[in-house]
């Protein structure tokens, strides 16, 4: 289970918004077939991993990181495939989370005389696909929320430098995450100032850009920003107020924009509705690289599912820019906890993720 773990990482990126699945096939202890979901719309991993093995699976153990699917989607169901091979055990390491087709793959497996069991490393399992099954139950996506601070928690100078709080490695890492995601989301704040591209670079291998969005109340973006600019076919959405002129809209249309528009108060847009609205448009994972106004209001909305916090081993000393802005809590018990905490080391550089 863990080779088939390995084997679905692989698929980073570029499966969504179906999971990242990793399938083996084992024959008298021997590993005779693998393979991984590559792509959305193409073969599952169960049909590479079969293809592997070349016809030999009769007789064999199926080792699944997710059950098998058996509905035809845009591809045939995978039980059939397996019971044509000849497999004759399944292990797989979860349920299918869809509530929709839930247990009906290994169900049906086990009603054909298929030995199943599920269980195997089931909580990597689970992490490996937490925006698949955050989606699939609820239509809203998974949302992450990253930023970069000194120790005294500054984002930023007062006077709003931040290039670069973080070291190469740490950044590496930030597109290794807006690799994997839907989209990314900025403050129209962040690209007044900091004009950023918002794509995916990685050293050495193709990448795929994240949708980029970005919080634009009154449509002020400026029409030589970066990010209009580039040859990335991943797509701008804007959010705007509902107040937003009519006239400025019709200047960025030009550029191919998609614009959404939602009810402003006090020119602030409501983060609840966005991730709403951005679940029916099939975004299943949401990056948040904004400052400390966004990162302030989407913890007070509640819609953030996980974090990354990038601490440099820098001191700024000052009255700096905060991680977060606005109202917080007025006891230290009503704080915000993180749970499943894991503490990662990029050179000097420390990351807590929860």
């Amino acid at each position: 289970m863990k080779m088939a773990l390995e084997l679905a990482e692989q698929g980073r990126g570029w499966t969504s918004p179906n999971p990242m699945v990793g399938a083996v096939i084992v024959k008298d202890g021997t590993v005779i077939g693998k393979g991984f979901h590559q792509a959305a719309g193409g073969p599952h991993a169960e049909i590479h991993a079969l293809n592997d093995a070349e016809g030999k699976a009769k007789g064999a153990t199926l080792y699944v990181s997710l059950e098998p699917c058996n509905h035809t989607g845009r591809t045939p169901p995978c039980t059939e495939a397996i019971l044509e091979s000849g497999i004759k055990r399944v292990v797989a390491g979860m349920r299918d989370p869809d509530p929709r087709v839930t247990g009906s793959g290994l169900g049906f497996l086990e009603s054909q005389g298929v030995e199943v069991s599920v269980g195997v490393c089931e909580d990597a399992c689970h992490r490996i696909n937490e925006a698949f099954i955050k989606y699939v139950t609820t239509s809203c996506p998974f949302v992450i929320l990253k930023c970069a601070a000194t120790l005294d928690g500054c984002i930023a100078t007062g006077s709003g430098d931040s290039k670069w709080i973080t070291n190469p490695l740490s950044r590496q890492f930030v597109h290794e995450v807006r690799h994997a995601v839907d989209a990314i989301m900025v403050g129209i704040g962040t690209v007044l100032k900091d004009d950023p591209q918002l794509t995916a670079r990685l050293e050495g291998r193709e990448a795929k850009d994240p949708m980029r969005i970005v919080l634009d109340t009154n449509l002020s973006i400026p029409k030589k920003a970066r990010m209009l600019h580039l040859s990335s076919d991943s797509g701008i959405l804007i959010v705007c107020g509902d107040s937003a002129p009519l006239e400025k809209r019709k200047k960025l249309e030009e550029f191919g924009i998609h614009f959404l528009t939602l009810d402003d108060e006090e020119g602030q847009i409501d983060l609840t509705a966005l991730v709403e609205e951005l679940g029916k448009i099939g975004i299943t994972s949401l990056l948040i690289e904004g400052g400390s106004r966004i990162n302030g209001s989407a913890l007070r909305a509640g819609i953030v599912d996980k974090v990354y916090m990038f601490y440099a081993p820098k001191i700024y000393g000052g009255e700096g820019i905060p991680i977060c802005a606005g109202p917080g809590v007025e006891l230290m018990e009503q704080s915000i906890n993180l749970e499943d905490i894991t503490v990662h080391r990029f050179a000097d550089d420390v990351m807590i993720e929860g």
